[in-house]
């Protein structure tokens, strides 16, 4: 494996002086104020006074029966939704995950947090030998501890790529394999079966695992290429105007992974969340090409827009965007698609 370390004046705009990391760029202060604490004790009290639209009836949310999963994919990219923004990438003869979650809840305890609305689209005991994990942010429904010792114990060779900060954390759970990159960074994993080259790119969002635990690690976007095929694994993120900027720098992607729920109220959650209509224009401003795979959304409660509001919202901003229909993939869990170059 290779390492193409960045740096400069542009590498130390996100890294706070005093150590961790930060956005670096101009926002307004209301966006600003609402990531604070006080913004989380508003949100909390609304919810109590007004109540979040219910969770839609069982079986409301899009499932499919998987498709048997195949050792090794060549030729193709293919995409399997497991949930929220986990997917089982098959690229260039290697196996990736993204965000991997398979525990009940998106929590640090078992009895308490946000449950799962529908069970993963793929049983854990179904993958394939992994090759690689990408983790985008240490929040629990993207970073789950329970999977993380699962998967270092059952396909203990993989690689697991991240961005900053993360290594000590992974290793107390087993993970023995680790690549930080900072954004802009570049790893190339090769291996006997096939070469993947990754990228970690800016994405708008913050960590925080624990209250008193803020910042200390970095928040990314992933590019991934191989077998002729580049996706855009974005992580999560709020809209911002960098979009472009990662679409002439690392573009153009067969497909492009954006997170469409989330989202409500906009004046608590616009700072770390896209909505579906600035997904659109996301996608837009990356170079609108290829594949827009939807995700981040029917899995878990995180916010207060109905569970099955953003698809709709999506398939509407896309149609008034006059993109083409055969273009967006809104995936039910479980479902796979092979997606050529």
């Amino acid at each position: 494996m290779s390492l193409n370390r960045g740096g400069g004046e542009e590498r130390a705009a996100h890294h706070r002086p005093g150590g961790g990391y930060r956005i670096p760029w101009p926002m307004p202060a209301a966006e600003r104020e609402a990531g604070r604490a006080g913004g989380l004790w508003r949100w909390l009290w609304e919810r109590l006074r007004r109540r979040p639209p219910p969770n839609p009836p069982p079986g409301s949310i899009p499932r499919v029966t998987p498709d048997p999963v195949c050792a090794r994919v060549f030729g193709v990219l293919r995409l399997t939704w497991v949930g929220h923004s986990t997917f089982l990438v098959q690229q260039g003869g290697l196996n990736v995950l993204t965000d991997p979650v398979w525990s009940r809840r998106a929590s640090p305890v078992r009895w308490v947090g946000p449950a799962r609305l529908v069970p993963p689209g793929l049983a854990y005991e179904a993958l394939p030998s992994i090759d690689a994990v990408l983790i985008s942010h240490d929040h629990y429904d993207h970073l789950d501890a329970g999977t993380v010792r699962r998967l270092a114990r059952d396909h203990g060779a993989a690689r697991w790529f991240t961005p900053l900060g993360y290594g000590r954390w992974l290793h107390k759970r087993g993970v023995t394999r680790v690549t930080e990159l900072d954004w802009w960074e570049e790893a190339v994993l090769e291996t006997e079966r096939g070469r993947l080259a990754l990228m970690a790119l800016p994405a708008q969002h913050w960590t925080r695992r624990k209250p008193w635990d803020g910042y200390d690690r970095l928040w990314s976007a992933w590019r991934v290429e191989g077998g002729g095929q580049s996706l855009l694994f974005g992580g999560d993120s709020g809209y911002f105007a960098g979009y472009a900027d990662i679409g002439r720098r690392a573009g153009p992607f067969s497909a492009t992974l954006l997170p469409i729920g989330a989202y409500a109220p906009r004046w608590f959650m616009r700072l770390a969340h896209m909505d579906p209509e600035e997904a659109v224009r996301a996608y837009r401003d990356l170079g609108g090409t290829g594949a827009f795979v939807a995700m981040h959304w029917g899995t878990f409660r995180l916010s207060d827009e109905a569970p099955l509001e953003p698809p709709e919202r999506l398939r509407a901003a896309w149609s008034e965007a006059g993109l083409p229909p055969g273009d967006l993939w809104i995936p039910r869990i479980g479902e796979s698609r092979s997606i050529t170059a």
